[in-house]
């Protein structure tokens, strides 16, 4: 079974200096039909002004991991890490027993558009530790390019929790195959393009759910950037 979640119907919001769309509750934006899925708790897709960000404030027991996708992101936070965030990049940032840091966007002229997802642990008072790597886009081209882990496989970041998040990128015309195993679910979130997955056609900031075990093809309608999430 797939349902599809649409871009224009996730919270969005507009606070000048932040332009924001939530696909789950967060914040103001609350609704208990949308409240994550699985252990994926929050994924918020964000513009920010130049020179903008969000003050230093607290995180605990959450994985937070942070997806550039235009623009410099600076980064700083209380176990001592000052980074720059391009695309291209992922940083993992466990909060765990807690956690101070700051965003905010890293130029003067131009914004910067991000994804920050977070995912509920596999267990509370984990110690802080953050992490970043680089990922080459073209070996996402036509395949499934692991991102995060519970393990760090094949170069992976590792997230404290039986998730593992993949990206691809498709040509028009291109397929890919989503196999999706008993007993987990699987949440597709498109960053750009268009695709149809499983007859089901999706746009840019849309998302999808898959919860039946069976190989479902993806196939780009034009060019398309998408993430896969594989939960327990």
């Amino acid at each position: 079974m797939i349902t599809v979640r649409r871009s224009q119907d996730r919270g969005s919001y507009d606070h000048g200096w932040l332009r924001t769309s939530h696909s789950f509750s967060f914040a103001d934006y609350q609704d208990p039909r949308h409240m994550g899925y699985r252990s994926l708790r929050v994924i918020n897709e964000d513009h920010v002004q130049p020179g903008q960000g969000f003050p230093t404030h607290s995180h605990r027991n959450m994985e937070i991991v942070t997806l550039v996708l235009s623009g410099v992101l600076e980064h700083r936070d209380s176990m001592g890490n000052s980074s720059l965030i391009r695309p291209g990049e992922v940083q993992r940032m466990t909060a765990g027993s807690g956690v101070t840091h700051s965003e905010y966007n890293a130029s003067k002229s131009d914004w910067v558009h991000l994804l920050q997802i977070w995912i509920l642990p596999n267990r509370q008072g984990l110690h802080p530790s953050y992490e970043q790597k680089t990922f080459d886009p073209a070996r996402r081209e036509g395949r499934w390019r692991l991102l995060c882990s519970p393990d760090g496989e094949q170069g992976s970041v590792i997230v404290h929790q039986d998730a593992w998040l993949y990206e691809t990128s498709l040509k028009a015309g291109a397929a890919l195959d989503l196999k999706a195993v008993p007993g987990r679910g699987y949440w597709l979130q498109m960053i750009s393009g268009r695709l149809e997955l499983g007859g089901e056609r999706l746009s840019a900031g849309d998302g999808a759910a898959v919860d039946s075990p069976g190989t479902l093809s993806l196939r780009g309608l034009e060019s398309a950037h998408c993430l896969l999430f594989d939960l327990a």
